[in-house]
């Protein structure tokens, strides 16, 4: 895999983390929504998947 392909992945984990830190946060801070653990999990393996499917598909 080539730099740029690594860099791009790493950017995209990233900005993952903060979207299901961030997430979690608003869950935390509405109860009413959702327990916040299972939404920063679901969040979390949605972003997994996602990083999967690309490290999969440039590694072709």
């Amino acid at each position: 895999m080539s730099a740029l392909a690594l860099l791009v992945v790493l950017l995209l984990v990233l900005v993952g983390l903060v979207l299901v830190v961030g997430l979690g946060y608003v869950v935390h801070r509405r109860p009413a929504l959702a327990v916040p653990l299972t939404v920063a999990l679901a969040g979390a393996g949605v972003l997994a998947a996602v990083v999967f499917g690309i490290v999969q598909s440039v590694g072709r």
